[in-house]
């Protein structure tokens, strides 16, 4: 069953989605693309220019995505690092393209514009944790790094846990260490 009618850009994100999730971020072209969501083989070039393009398209929506779940979790640090965490598990194959930067256009303004929003939204929930001299910055970053190195860790099934562990549950205590909870 092939495309028919309704939104092909978001289509053919999807099944980039699909087709690196299954072969990585180097195994794929546009037409692979083109063929899994049964379109011509112009269809994604006409739409994103090139891969470079399509994975610009992919940042863009996994900063969306995540500043969704960032603001999703309010105002609680430790509930944003777990949103972090949640966000990269649910959706491993955008946050594997977002922290890689020379893979896409970087400068994009989409790009830019929700990267800097997870940002605002990421410090906001620093800045409850305690004031500090840089307005929370450097309490954002070690929650941001500890976040990310968990969730990059997890998602490589590098974390010793028992099959079955809830990756939220396995979070909570580490991030919460950041915290002095």
């Amino acid at each position: 069953m092939g495309y028919h009618h309704g939104d092909l850009r978001r289509t053919v994100l999807a099944a980039a989605v699909d087709a690196i999730g299954e072969s990585g971020l180097d195994s794929w072209s546009l037409r692979e693309l083109a063929r899994r969501a049964g379109v011509s083989h112009a269809a994604p070039a006409h739409h994103f220019g090139d891969k470079a393009g399509l994975l610009t398209a992919l940042a863009a929506e996994g900063y969306e995505l995540l500043a969704d779940a960032l603001a999703a979790a309010g105002a609680d640090f430790l509930e944003a690092g777990l949103a972090y965490v949640r966000f990269a598990v649910e959706h491993p194959v955008h946050f594997g393209v977002m922290f890689q930067p020379k893979i896409y256009r970087a400068d994009d303004e989409a790009v830019r514009i929700a990267r800097e929003r997870a940002g605002s939204l990421l410090r906001q929930g620093a800045e409850t944790v305690g004031s500090t001299p840089d307005g929370g910055a450097t309490t954002a970053r070690a929650g941001w790094s500890i976040a990310h190195g968990f969730a990059s860790l997890w998602i490589a099934g590098a974390i010793p846990v028992p099959p079955g562990t809830d990756p939220l549950e396995a979070a909570r205590p580490v991030l919460s260490r950041l915290l002095g909870r």
